[in-house]
């Protein structure tokens, strides 16, 4: 009897310790399954911005190394570093045709882009590597959808009309150098030449006007060159602002009281 309950104990004890073990078995399992699809995506993630890196440096070798160096350090009297410029800076750049340069001048002019929107984001990825830098924000679209009109009116006239124009028509500026009309560019290529100042513009970082300040230019830039902007006129003058309305004004005032002393005069 003795031994016949000690071999039954002997038997519980190991179908206890085949419980437990299954037991920790299935727990592993269960937290394997709900935590390894997301440890699988980050990983793809890191694969594919992998790929746009390299993707983006053989662009680079066969493009840009000449004027900027091996390794983006930049090559003096042919380009600046791309040393911490990031993708904002790389991606106008090139969407706009400015990049590559085909000869040296006072600034890069816009031009037919050639390469594609997705290659530019190689070569951002590929700077981005190198050394990091200000990038767009994912969420551009609801900050342009949420914009207030009329508060990048003011943020515009304060910190752009000067250069651009009140209509966004353009300018020239100093040593050859012009600031281009904004119809035709896009949300992204607004915000990535404030984010970045491209030639002679300056930079507006975060500090200077945030990213909904930003969003605020954007939609009324968009408003401007894209709505009626010449309501109930018949000429633009240029659209340049009030110093062509102004001499327009004079002009016809002047025009007319010639026009009318002399009529009187002949009369008298």
């Amino acid at each position: 009897m003795a031994a016949s309950a000690k071999r039954r104990r002997g038997w519980r004890k190991r179908l206890g310790a085949l419980a437990r073990f299954t037991g920790a078995l299935v727990i592993v399992g269960g937290l394997y399954s709900v935590f390894s699809p997301s440890l699988y995506a980050q990983e793809a993630e890191d694969n594919a911005i992998d790929s746009e890196v390299v993707k983006g440096e053989e662009l680079y070798s066969t493009s840009c190394i000449t004027c900027h160096g091996d390794n983006g350090e930049g090559v003096e009297g042919r380009g600046p570093s791309l040393i911490g410029i990031g993708s904002a800076a790389v991606e106008f750049q090139v969407n706009t045709g400015r990049m590559p340069m085909a000869a040296q001048g006072a600034q890069a002019p816009a031009g037919e882009a050639v390469f594609t929107e997705e290659e530019a984001e190689w070569l951002g990825a590929y700077i981005d590597y190198l050394g990091g830098g200000a990038a767009v924000p994912d969420d551009l679209e609801i900050l342009v959808e949420d914009a207030s009109v009329g508060e990048g009116g003011e943020l515009y006239r304060v910190n752009c009309s000067s250069c651009h124009g009140y209509a966004g028509g353009g300018g020239a500026l100093s040593s050859g150098a012009h600031a281009p009309e904004l119809s035709g560019v896009t949300d992204d290529e607004l915000y990535q030449a404030m984010l970045t100042g491209p030639q002679n513009m300056p930079v507006f970082a975060d500090n200077e006007l945030t990213p909904e300040q930003k969003a605020d230019i954007i939609a009324y830039v968009q408003y401007l060159v894209n709505d009626d902007k010449d309501p109930g006129g018949v000429f633009s003058l240029g659209r340049y602002g009030p110093s062509t309305e102004g001499l327009a004004i004079f002009l016809v005032g002047m025009s007319t009281l010639l026009l009318a002393t002399l009529w009187i005069a002949g009369k008298s």
